[in-house]
């Protein structure tokens, strides 16, 4: 695999819990930046649901 190359939003800052992703041509890779070596794997089509989901509140406490 190639080297992924790590993106955390803007708002994090400097801050050191934050997450991570990383996009390729077929798969988007998400960390926690606390747990670096914790790599989730997701396809686009999973990527899409996620981001929908969180839009949408569903995971809002």
């Amino acid at each position: 695999m190639d080297e992924l190359v790590w993106q955390r939003p803007t708002a994090c800052g400097d801050g050191n819990n934050c997450p991570e992703v990383a996009v390729t041509a077929n798969a988007v890779f998400v960390r926690s930046s606390l747990r670096p070596d914790a790599i989730t794997r997701l396809d686009v089509s999973e990527w899409r649901d996620l981001v929908s989901a969180i839009r949408a509140g569903e995971f809002d406490a």
